[in-house]
């Protein structure tokens, strides 16, 4: 499994995570892993009152992403099989420290802690980053009830932070190639070659995996 291309797309809500990941699951044949988001049945109750709804917010999604990740790591990557997926698990510990009431951080922080020790790492992570403008304008588009209550500071807030883990996360696991677009700048929806350069910098990436052992490429995320 150390040389099977397991790509993770990640970004605040609104950056285009999930377009980016189908077309280039597309073009390379891989396997595309999308985030379960709709499905959560407290995600509108959240968006409402996020501290009353946080934590069972918080863990519907964790226990869904380790379900899914447990499932594409054992159905594919251990086959062989390449993956590329709109978000990493990664990204649950980001939203919990920024919705979560101290004492009930600390018990998501121990479970998510438990579930994520043996978590396979992406092997190529792409980061899209925005502006707040670039984001609202992006969630107002395609239109989800259950965004329509996003308030602008909680996105703003939000994306402090991932600029912030994605720092961290550099500096974490610096054999993983971070791949950084400019959401502002970049259209690789309606831009073939902005999608084309986007693809040129994941060939370079892929051409020179060289995976860390086993017991090294699943570590702490």
């Amino acid at each position: 499994m150390e040389n099977v291309p397991f790509i993770a797309i990640e970004g605040p809500i609104g950056a285009g995570k999930t377009s980016l990941a189908s077309k280039l699951a597309n073009y390379f044949n891989f396997q595309l892993l999308k985030e379960i988001v709709e499905e959560n049945p407290f995600l509108d109750k959240f968006y409402d009152n996020i501290e009353e709804w946080s934590f069972q917010t918080e863990m519907f999604f964790l226990c869904n992403r380790y379900k899914q990740l447990e499932d594409i790591e054992r159905n594919y990557l251990d086959n062989g099989k390449p993956v590329i997926a709109d978000y990493h698990i990664l990204k649950n510990i980001i939203f919990a420290r920024r919705t979560l009431q101290k004492d009930k951080l600390e018990k998501y922080e121990q479970i998510y802690k438990i579930l994520t020790k043996d978590v396979a790492i992406p092997n190529v992570m792409i980061y899209i980053h925005a502006s707040l403008d670039t984001l609202l304008k992006r969630i107002e588009c395609r239109g989800r009830d259950i965004e329509h209550n996003i308030q602008p500071e909680y996105l703003m807030q939000l994306s402090n932070d991932y600029d912030e883990y994605m720092n961290h996360f550099e500096r974490l696991h610096p054999h993983v190639p971070l791949i950084r677009i400019n959401g502002d700048e970049t259209d690789f929806v309606t831009r073939q070659k902005d999608l084309l350069d986007i693809i040129e910098q994941v060939k370079n990436k892929l051409n020179n995996i060289k995976r860390s052992k086993p017991d090294e490429s699943k570590r702490k995320v």
